[in-house]
């Protein structure tokens, strides 16, 4: 079993839990984590999970009592452990202090001393180290570096988890940040989200099409996931940010998808088959700098509106039905 630590929107992270390992895999434990009950688990393809663990005790009780069962098995887990140990520990939901967690490392790092097992500690700023101490210090992606995650549930249980991994912020922020064309005036669809709604067709293989584009976020995301990739845009200069986007994800990662960009209005266009699944964030209205009057605003509500329904009449009658 393993337990995932949610994203910013909890929902959404259990949501494409759910659609990737199945509803009854999938049970919250707290209100920022759930338990996968799978044999496996590919933490890398997710989009709303900062953190996962394979579990490897559930008990119950509070600090003190969770702390002495860790203390007690990895200093006798560890004892013949060869090379450095580099441990985090990150609390969840427990009362005790940053200090208090600390604490634990500090007494089972001791421990190990005494055996000639040398550790060292990543120091807690928070009961929980941030994602990007959890990154940076590569914690759960080697033997020797490691996370525990300790998680407590509303009602008073505890789970020990070992991290097999935390969200590759540099890898997201470049895919964000680097990439050749963006343009915050259509929309800055951040690349988490995107990756959440490919998942959530339920897709395993085939095309995926978006058909409101933009700078071609979402289209890059489903590349990454190995998908073939279709993508359209009412204008000409989404179609070329995209496929210049595009291109240099393909030479970044290497990825020998296919990808197609092309110009259309997607109340009116006829897409090329194979359409295997739609994920798209669809037209918002225009952008205000303030807030704006009612009267405009029941206008744009009215404009999207119109364009939303028109591009479902039309992308409808040019799928199979069932077409996520």
């Amino acid at each position: 079993m393993y337990i995932a630590i949610l994203g910013r929107q909890p929902v959404f992270g259990v949501a494409e839990l759910e659609q990737l390992y199945g509803a009854d895999a999938v049970r919250w434990f707290s209100d920022t984590t759930a338990t996968v009950d799978s044999g496996s688990f590919d933490f890398n393809r997710l989009g709303g999970t900062q953190k996962a663990g394979r579990v490897v005790a559930e008990l119950s009780g509070d600090w003190h009592r969770v702390s002495m069962q860790i203390v007690k098995h990895y200093s006798l887990a560890w004892a013949d452990r060869q090379g450095k140990i580099t441990l985090g520990i990150s609390a969840y939901n427990f009362s005790a202090t940053a200090r208090e967690i600390q604490k634990t490392g500090i007494v089972l790092k001791s421990k190990l001393k005494q055996r000639g097992v040398s550790l060292r500690l990543i120091p807690n700023a928070e009961p929980a180290l941030n994602t990007a101490a959890s990154h940076h210090n590569k914690l759960g992606l080697s033997d020797n570096h490691v996370e525990l995650l300790v998680i407590r549930s509303s009602g008073g249980k505890a789970i020990i988890a070992e991290s097999i991994g935390a969200q590759n912020i540099t890898a997201i922020a470049a895919r964000d940040q680097a990439r050749p064309k963006a343009d915050s005036f259509v929309g800055m669809l951040p690349p988490k989200p995107a990756r959440i709604m490919v998942n959530l067709t339920g897709l395993n293989s085939g095309r995926i099409l978006d058909p409101f584009c933009g700078t071609g976020v979402l289209l890059q995301e489903a590349a990454l996931l190995g998908f073939d990739v279709y993508g359209s845009d009412l204008s000409e200069k989404m179609v070329s940010y995209s496929n210049e986007n595009l291109e240099w994800i393909r030479g970044r990662y290497g990825l020998g998808v296919s990808m197609n960009v092309q110009l259309g209005d997607a109340m009116e266009t006829a897409w090329k088959p194979p359409i295997d699944a739609i994920a798209t964030e669809t037209y918002l209205g225009q952008p205000f700098s303030a807030p704006p009057s009612p009267a405009k605003l029941t206008e744009v509500r009215g404009n999207c509106n119109h364009i939303i329904g028109r591009f479902l009449s039309n992308i409808g009658a040019q799928v199979a039905p069932g077409t996520p």
